[in-house]
């Protein structure tokens, strides 16, 4: 039997936060072990439309399964590390064991509302290992007083998770992933072609992290037919196949329609795999899995989710969990 574990994303940019709790509830039944979770201010379009606050959303879906959590945060800017570090510890005193927190040095496209200066990516990052350090003394029980890249003064938890919570590095290059192998529990990193996989997994060990978890997510489009399929990933993530280093500056959600405006269809196939197959993607995934990848997160772009969910649940992971 396979240890890999298949988990669900529930993005809050396309779909309302009560419909998101409907459908990890439906994963749970399909067989999905996990759920990873977006954490947006704004949308990636106008035309999907949605972003609910996921903290506000983590309990009452935690609440209402008992799968596992993991949300994607930027601490540092948009959020002070302590406030963080305070919900965190409150959704692991509630729900021992289930939730992680992954980490990234953000985007411009959620952290500008605070009207702060936007740092570059070298500094962002520096500012990101602050925030973990600070919050892993406050889950330790620690008074911190910091002045760096964010000042905490005098803060303590009085709720504490009782264990120290799982840090997930995020990271989309090979340089990245040296660099949190070092500090971070696990890696979280998106799909690719397996030998770009591997030089990531690799990087990631190299830089210290031998032994530890790399989580990844895929970005899929699976319908009833390759038409929907394609059709379902153009219209809802067209905004998404450009290189992160365009990305991390868009402002807004009206910026990302813009960058899109020029994606054809059969661009998408760069960025979202795309199939009507359950068997295409199970090889898809068995070489994520090949390549050194524990745990997989499920993104299914179009917004045909029960469709996916059951199909999924029914042909694919049955699949990849039973793996010799």
């Amino acid at each position: 039997m396979s240890d890999i574990r298949i988990g669900y994303h529930a993005s809050h940019e396309q779909f309302k936060p009560s419909d998101l709790i409907a459908c990890v509830q439906l994963a749970r039944q399909a067989g999905f072990t996990n759920v990873l979770c977006s954490d947006h201010f704004f949308p990636w379009s106008e035309t999907q439309g949605e972003s609910g606050f996921a903290w506000s959303w983590l309990g009452a879906a935690m609440q209402a399964t008992d799968l596992h959590f993991g949300i994607v945060n930027a601490p540092g800017q948009r959020y002070h590390p302590a406030i963080i570090a305070q919900a965190v510890a409150t959704l692991c005193e509630m729900f021992p064991e289930r939730f992680w927190i992954a980490v990234g040095s953000g985007q411009f496209l959620n952290e500008h509302i605070t009207a702060e200066r936007w740092p570059a990516k070298e500094e962002r990052n520096q500012r990101l290992k602050e925030c973990v350090d600070i919050m892993r003394a406050l889950w330790a029980g620690e008074s911190v007083t910091h002045d760096g890249l964010v000042q905490v003064y005098d803060a303590k938890l009085y709720t504490l998770p009782g264990y120290m919570p799982s840090v997930v590095g995020a990271a989309i290059t090979e340089k990245t992933a040296r660099w949190v192998g070092g500090w971070a529990d696990a890696m979280i990193t998106t799909s690719r072609p397996p030998d770009e996989l591997k030089r990531m997994v690799d990087a990631f060990r190299d830089g210290g992290g031998e032994g530890k978890p790399v989580y990844l997510k895929v970005q899929l489009s699976y319908d009833t037919s390759m038409s929907k399929a394609l059709e379902g990933a153009h219209a809802q993530w067209k905004n998404n196949v450009f290189a992160s280093s365009l990305l991390s500056d868009i402002r807004s959600p009206d910026g990302f329609d813009a960058a899109g405006a020029i994606v054809r269809p059969e661009d998408m196939g760069a960025a979202v795999r795309i199939s009507d197959s359950t068997d295409q993607h199970v090889e898809w995934l068995s070489a994520d899995i090949e390549a050194g990848v524990t745990e997989l997160y499920l993104h299914n772009v179009n917004l045909n989710q029960q469709n996916f969910i059951e199909a999924f649940g029914d042909k694919v992971l049955p699949q990849l969990t039973n793996r010799q």
